[in-house]
């Protein structure tokens, strides 16, 4: 069931929209915040507000790579895959963070922290290798500027 404040912050989003369908992926944006990412029960939660079914909100959720359709750690970071960001030395970089991390592309830390993932192409190819950090686009990657955004999400646990 969505709580009031989700509802809320939907029907904000929606009221100027031409229609309810339309304000999907807000939709799932204003839950994922509030819940971490999107479960089924989020999914059936939003078809009555949006007059959609679950398998098009699904769709919907299941395209864009920002909507979380299983838990994530409480800090995401997205590894840009780009061809700009692989010749600039995006294999080094997700080497170093899954050295790091003690995990591999896809997983989540053990405390339940970070989760590690591949994205498309950030259109920052200027800043090759790149990265986003909760929604952040970070780039001219190393292994030093790394170790400084890991200490500094050591130090700010949520």
């Amino acid at each position: 069931m969505l709580s009031e404040r989700e509802l809320k912050e939907i029907e904000e989003e929606l009221k100027d929209l031409p229609s309810r369908q339309s304000g999907c992926i807000d939709a799932l944006r204003i839950v994922q915040k509030h819940r971490g990412w999107i479960s089924d029960e989020a999914i059936d939660d939003l078809t009555g507000v949006l007059n959609m079914t679950h398998s098009e909100i699904d769709s919907v959720a299941t395209f864009y790579n920002l909507i979380f359709r299983k838990p994530v750690g409480g800090h995401v970071i997205m590894v840009c895959d780009s061809v700009s960001c692989w010749i600039m030395g995006e294999e080094r970089i997700v080497d170093y963070l899954e050295r790091k991390l003690g995990i591999t592309l896809g997983r989540t830390t053990a405390d339940g922290e970070v989760t590690l993932l591949p994205t498309v192409c950030l259109g920052h190819c200027d800043e090759a290798p790149a990265m986003i950090l909760d929604g952040k686009v970070i780039g001219n990657l190393t292994e030093e500027k790394l170790d400084r955004i890991l200490a500094d999400i050591t130090a700010n646990r949520r």
